[in-house]
């Protein structure tokens, strides 16, 4: 199963530079470590403000309590306070495509879906057709890397990638289903532990 993961942390006052710099140091190391093992799949940064430190992390493990391990196993953890999100499969989830990877910027999209009262079944199946297929096209194209279902929520959330944020929001507006979705739009910077970046053939798949 795979979870996306947000890792806050926060360095006690009076930390020395030293400290900081040697726990990072380990942290790298024990990520690359996961990324072999199957268990870490790709790592971001998040939009932050000033003084905030903070990851998003996409992770596979086989449950809640494997991936509690593996969390507990990295060394900033002592600092660290992580919110889970599981992630389930999503049927318009593309394959694995590592060709289609950084070439331009990425973003995580949630989308919550409202099919206005009264529509016909049928229409509503159609739509859904649609946007099935525009999500194969996405994909050919490498605009879109992921779908997952977010259990227990009836959202989606979406890996696409796009050259700027204007490009990202026209793609969004054109999808089948757009007049009936709402998106929310995270922008994300690389990670310099990232194992899509470290670790060009690693799949974004977990084992």
């Amino acid at each position: 199963m795979e979870y996306l993961v947000t890792m806050t942390t926060r360095v006690p006052d009076g930390t020395s530079d030293e400290a900081v710099q040697d726990i990072r140091d380990r942290e790298a190391a024990r990520a690359g470590e996961l990324a072999a093992q199957g268990h870490l799949l790709r790592l971001w940064r998040p939009p932050l403000r000033p003084g905030e430190w903070r990851t998003l992390g996409l992770f596979a493990a086989a449950d809640a309590g494997r991936l509690e391990k593996v969390l507990a196993s990295m060394p900033l953890r002592v600092w660290r306070t992580d919110e889970v999100t599981p992630l389930a499969p999503h049927p318009n989830d593309p394959p694995p495509a590592p060709e289609a990877r950084r070439r331009a910027a990425e973003f995580l999209v949630t989308f919550t879906l409202t099919i206005p009262p009264g529509t016909p079944d049928q229409t509503a199946q159609d739509a859904k057709a649609r946007e099935a297929r525009a999500a194969h096209d996405l994909a050919a194209q490498g605009l879109l890397l992921r779908l997952w279902a977010l259990p227990g929520t009836g959202r989606t959330l979406g890996l696409y990638q796009a050259s700027d944020t204007a490009r990202m929001n026209a793609i969004l507006a054109a999808l089948p289903l757009a007049p009936w979705m709402t998106a929310g739009t995270t922008p994300l910077s690389p990670h310099p532990s990232d194992p899509a970046t470290s670790h060009p053939d690693h799949s974004e798949r977990g084992t």
